[in-house]
């Protein structure tokens, strides 16, 4: 159910369900330092303590169940386990678990809990109750897609680069333990993609056309050239000698005998018997159930009752007037021709390119970050005390990635990473999506790198808020930072600001094919069409985004919805404070309340508002 970890956040993420839920409202100090609690009346630590004992053991519970994501998070309990998620009794266990809990949690009276105890609580079932919906749906048939599954979290826990951690013997041994169940995990997702197949619940042919190649590069004949062997290429020192050739001789085998048979079966399955049954036709709606399952994904990735249509409606309003903001821009640079000529020269012309090698696209980059540096404090009074890198996505899974977040270790032991795709660095443009400034603020500092380690650094919170995020407030955050490029000395010059116009387009955008593809009859080459027509953007990579969407419908539309929320929260206390309102005041609360389910959150900064204007004057 705590799925923040396990995808990546992204302007364009792995595919997986959409993240779920958040975090108490205890504050921060400093550079991410937990305040010190408040301290309880014992009538309120009286109707607490039940409350608190069921989160610590729905916690535990969850550990054991999810055992790829406590790694993620630093619990290193069961970094042996990899549990079969593709079988029914899996599915039924995961049903029995979301149950017993919320009928636990029912059963306490919440009107007796202090107000940030009702907000974990209205999360808490919040996140049960749509657990246990999601689980009616048909997403099990569909394991994985070429954007993310098992198949791909696998490789990057296992390169050594990862959450899996290989500091130990015990560590090594701990992954030949995943490695072990990896064999019956293909066998029974192969069972359940034939059952969609029975069903007609299929994958867009074209998208099994791109898992087949993925599958295939991690066929190997020489287990050294594996992803998997890396950990043993760099075995530390803290791993003694007499261990190593046991260890060696372990991982080739575990390559051979059973990585690469794996990818292989899967790699065959699809080529020869699944894509011949995979669907011609791109959205949800054309699977059975797919309208209600579509239906649920909005809910889910919004955290609104926000129909598809409404939806739908106000992407097309954000793009009209996007549109209106560019006109305006190109005609002040002096452009002569129309907005798809602009958009072209942009996409075309040499000066908008200016790398020769992967290194300098980082470079780049960092160069951003150390401009804006000077001016973060003026927003933000804390900060993560985790590092922060930027590293060039890896190759096998270049070609079908956008640029993404991934978390780093709750500790701080581990930086949070911002994976950049550079298939060609002569190509990489620096205005057409994703345009530099705009994705690093989104991407990177302030925005998923503030947000996800500020919330992870707070040990103050229950840790199913803690390590958990509604989708609309994670991503919604970090695509209302892209607005904070002028506050924070960025956008400078027209055309990086039309970059950044371009940016928030891609998400309105959105709306509209997401909606489009999944409930509107709208077929693939539409929407790609629809997408290049309104924004600066490559055919690969609008096609590599359109296909994502295809993948894993509505997450894309938490983006939008979640920006236009908080945009709409700071008019509101701007103009309900006047000169109370303190900017740096409103980021710093909005991120100790955590990845809220938007109308929580909404309760929640309500209330300080109300506190702020009752404050006397400073």
């Amino acid at each position: 159910m705590r799925k923040l970890v396990l995808q990546t956040l992204a302007a364009g993420a792995l595919l997986a369900t959409a993240p779920l839920s958040p975090l108490l409202a205890q504050k921060a100090t400093g550079k991410g330092k937990a305040a010190p609690a408040k301290v309880e009346t014992t009538a309120s630590a009286a109707t607490s303590a039940p409350l608190h004992a069921l989160f610590a053991a729905y916690w535990e519970d969850n550990a054991r169940l999810f055992p790829l994501e406590a790694t993620a998070e630093g619990d290193n309990r069961y970094n042996d386990q990899l549990p079969n998620d593709q079988t029914r009794a899996f599915r039924q266990q995961e049903r029995q678990f979301y149950q017993q809990y919320l009928t636990r949690v029912q059963q306490l009276d919440r009107r007796k809990l202090s107000a940030e105890d009702q907000v974990s609580y209205d999360v808490f079932r919040y996140q049960l109750e749509m657990a246990l919906e999601g689980l009616q749906q048909p997403f099990w048939m569909m394991p994985f897609g070429q954007t993310g599954g098992l198949p791909q979290l696998l490789a990057q826990y296992g390169s050594g680069t990862g959450a899996q951690p290989f500091k130990t013997t015990k560590d090594y041994d701990n992954w030949l333990g995943r490695v072990h169940g990896f064999t019956a995990w293909t066998d029974s997702a192969i069972a359940n993609f034939r059952a969609g197949m029975r069903t007609g619940v299929v994958l867009p042919k074209v998208l099994v056309v791109k898992m087949i190649p993925q599958l295939e590069a991690m066929v190997v004949a020489d287990a050294g050239k594996s992803m998997f062997y890396g950990p043993i290429a760099k075995l530390p020192e803290a791993v003694p000698a007499a261990d190593r050739a046991r260890l060696t001789t372990a991982y080739q085998q575990a390559v051979l005998t059973e990585l690469v048979p794996a990818y292989q079966k899967l790699a065959t399955f699809l080529k020869n018997e699944y894509l011949p049954k995979a669907r011609t036709t791109s959205g949800y709606g054309d699977l059975p159930g797919g309208a209600a399952a579509y239906r649920y994904a909005v809910k889910e990735a919004t955290t609104t009752s926000k129909t598809p249509d409404e939806i739908y409606q106000t992407g097309l309003s954000e793009v009209k007037r996007l549109r209106t903001e560019m006109e305006r821009v190109k005609n002040e640079v002096g452009f002569q021709g129309d907005l798809p000529a602009f958009f072209a020269y942009m996409k075309t012309d040499p000066n908008f390119r200016p790398y020769k090698t992967p290194q300098e696209v980082l470079g780049g980059f960092e160069a951003i970050h150390q401009r804006m540096a000077p001016n973060l404090k003026k927003l933000f009074g804390r900060t993560p005390k985790t590092p922060f890198e930027v590293r060039q996505t890896e190759a096998y899974r270049a070609a079908s990635a956008s640029a993404q977040y991934v978390p780093g270790a709750p500790d701080g032991s581990r930086a949070g990473i911002f994976y950049v795709p550079i298939l060609d660095a002569t190509q990489y443009n620096v205005t057409a999506l994703p345009p530099m400034e705009d994705v690093f603020l989104h991407e990177a500092i302030p925005g998923h790198h503030y947000q996800i380690m500020l919330q992870y650094e707070n040990t103050a919170l229950p840790e199913f808020r803690r390590f958990g995020g509604s989708g609309a407030f994670v991503e919604g955050w970090a695509l209302y930072c892209e607005s904070l490029g002028k506050e924070l000395g960025l956008y400078t010059d027209p055309y990086q600001y039309v970059g950044s116009l371009g940016g928030e387009m891609h998400r309105a955008i959105r709306l509209v094919v997401d909606v489009g593809l999944h409930a509107k009859g709208m077929t693939r080459e539409a929407a790609i069409k629809y997408m290049m027509d309104n924004e600066v953007i490559t055919e690969q990579l609008a096609t590599a985004e359109i296909e994502r969407y295809m993948g894993n419908p509505g997450q894309a539309l938490s983006y939008k919805t979640g920006q236009l929320k908080i945009l709409e929260w700071r008019a509101r206390y701007q103009k309900q404070l006047g000169s109370k309102f303190d900017l740096r005041a409103f980021h710093d609360e909005l991120l100790a309340g955590g990845a809220l389910p938007l109308d929580v959150a909404e309760r929640r900064m309500d209330a300080w508002a109300a506190r702020q204007r009752q404050a006397p004057p400073k």
